[in-house]
């Protein structure tokens, strides 16, 4: 058996996410309510009435719907409800990939696609966003990292965990070099509706080409990770497919989230999830960004286009994780060490968080920084 990639930042995170005084390691804003998803009292009488029932297995049919009203010219028979976008992420691969297949990945990178692959069987060839560009694609990787041998390309757009939103031209680039070879294109798009700067949502890879797994769930934009809902929109045909995978794997999203998932998706209710995650990003930035003034030259960053993350470099000669083994130790905050992004000397820190609970864990990411670099 071959040597298993382990998720090294998500246990780092399930490890101690709820052991820190401090938790910025997220990247999603602080979660909305129960009662903010469902403030009238007909509402909960409704969800008290349901039954503990096995769920419909590739999703309820009105969820189907009100995601597919998010794609134009998809349906329902596009639509797959999975167990969050790390599920669509996992199913996108059995489905769309063989063992001993070549896959190209954006890095950095969130990276599960990156290791789940490996552990599948598949070979895995990077391409770069460019820290001396301001993380705008370098095509010429993309270009070295696609070849006839390359079945799938995998981007996250916006990008985990630099914020980078990609420009049309940067879409255009992935799609020829995916058209080129007739590979797939695997895009999560999970920060889509989380923008910092403008209110107009980040256009999916859905509808650019014909070979699209677009794939999301309500974790980041809408602010509802303990849903646990995502979804794969696809060819019917290879959605299908995925749904048979989703079988054996999980069979169904819970009764209860695909109830409030479909309230979450509502014309009433997601405008509403979409402003508050907007807020909490735009209003944590502005006190991230005085931190960063604050901090002179130890750190710099290119600001993010959309993500509740900010992914600042520092310069003190430490390896990420080490640097972050210190912080839980001795200051008990946790952020994500960029090394586990494969990018080492950089930070993601979260600040879609309430206001003095991200100024406290900031001050102490100061000290920290301030004791390594005397």
């Amino acid at each position: 058996m071959s040597k298993f990639q382990p998720f090294v930042m998500e246990r780092l995170l399930s490890k101690w996410e709820n052991q820190v005084d401090y938790n910025l390691s997220e990247s999603g804003v602080h979660p909305a309510t129960v009662r903010e998803l469902i403030p009238e009292p007909e509402q909960v009488e409704q969800l008290l009435s349901t039954e503990f029932v096995y769920s419909q297995a590739n999703g309820i049919p009105e969820l189907r719907e009100r995601i597919a009203a998010l794609y134009p010219g998809a349906t329902s028979e596009n639509v797959l409800v999975t167990v969050g976008c790390i599920e669509a992420n996992l199913l996108s691969l059995q489905t769309l990939v063989e063992p001993g297949d070549e896959i190209a990945v954006m890095a950095p990178n969130y990276l599960q696609v990156w290791g789940a692959a490996q552990n599948l069987g598949m070979v895995v060839r990077t391409f770069d966003l460019s820290s001396d560009r301001k993380w705008e694609l370098d095509v010429d990787s993309l270009s070295q990292a696609v070849t006839d041998r390359t079945k799938l390309i995998a981007v996250c757009n916006p990008n985990n965990p630099t914020g980078h939103i990609m420009s049309s031209a940067e879409m255009d680039a992935v799609v020829a070099a995916a058209d080129r070879v007739g590979a797939w294109i695997l895009a999560d798009e999970v920060y889509s509706g989380a923008e910092r700067l403008t209110d107009e949502q980040t256009p999916s890879f859905w509808g650019r080409y014909d070979k699209v797994f677009a794939n999301n769930s309500l974790s980041k934009a809408c602010g509802l990770p303990g849903l646990r809902v995502g979804w794969i929109v696809g060819p019917p045909t290879e959605v299908d497919e995925a749904w048979a995978r989703h079988e054996y794997l999980t069979i169904s999203v819970a009764t209860l989230s695909n109830q409030l998932a479909a309230v979450a998706l509502s014309p009433e209710m997601r405008p509403k999830l979409l402003q508050r995650t907007r807020d909490y990003i735009r209003r944590g930035y502005k006190i991230f960004e005085e931190w960063m003034q604050s901090q002179g030259d130890l750190l710099s960053i290119v600001p993010p286009g959309a993500a509740a993350i900010a992914f600042p470099r520092y310069e003190l000669e430490v390896n990420s994780t080490t640097f972050v083994e210190r912080l839980i130790k001795e200051k008990s905050v946790l952020v994500a060490p960029g090394d586990h992004f494969n990018v080492d000397r950089h930070l993601r820190i979260s600040f879609g968080l309430p206001a003095e609970y991200l100024r406290s864990g900031l001050e102490r990411i100061h000290q920290l920084l301030t004791e390594m670099a005397n």
